[in-house]
């Protein structure tokens, strides 16, 4: 996780698709990650603004601050994964996004991921042999794909952290940092 470049030590990148975002799953951590001291990074496929939902209700949008074709794992110190069921869906066939998780996992580099974010570290194949959480409706997901699902609000395997629903924000919040190590 060491580089030359200060910045980028400080820098985590929160990868959502256009449109379908939990919002809160989106806003909390954000917020979590800059009064801890780190810089969020949106990223997305594409450059514009991606649509956020509160549920199912269209909530606030948010400008892209670099795509995923103009990123790699290297540029940050970790990433965050949002849920809502349509951003990770969305994700998830995107070639270039899953690329990206996978290099976060596979490159030792904190990666956090909530709800139905799940998605991404199925599809990216890094959830073999680990134990993680998620919306309970993807236990099975998990399990085809040979990790151990468990029913808590947060779990911390090495360098992945996963957590349930928005009700479990606090906590997740708190793992993020704590696996970051708290300060850049």
């Amino acid at each position: 996780m060491a580089s030359n470049d200060d910045r980028t030590t400080r820098r985590i990148a929160v990868l959502v698709a256009m449109e379908g975002i939990e919002q809160v799953e989106l806003t909390s951590p954000w917020k979590a990650l800059e009064e801890a001291g780190w810089e969020p990074v949106l990223v997305a496929p594409e450059q514009g603004e991606v649509q956020a939902f509160e549920h199912l209700d269209k909530a606030d949008s948010f400008p892209v601050d670099r795509t995923v074709a103009d990123v790699s794992a290297t540029d940050f110190a970790g990433l965050v994964l949002p849920g809502g069921v349509a951003n990770p869906d969305a994700l998830r066939l995107d070639a270039g996004a899953v690329g990206l998780v996978r290099d976060f996992v596979q490159g030792g580099r904190p990666v956090a991921a909530i709800c139905h974010a799940i998605w991404l570290l199925v599809e990216a194949d890094v959830v073999r042999d680990r134990t993680v959480t998620s919306w309970p409706s993807l236990q099975t997901d998990v399990r085809n794909a040979g990790g151990t699902w468990v029913d808590q609000e947060v779990v911390t395997d090495g360098m992945l952290v996963t957590s349930r629903k928005p009700d479990d924000l606090p906590a997740f919040n708190t793992a993020v940092l704590d696996v970051l190590g708290a300060t850049p």
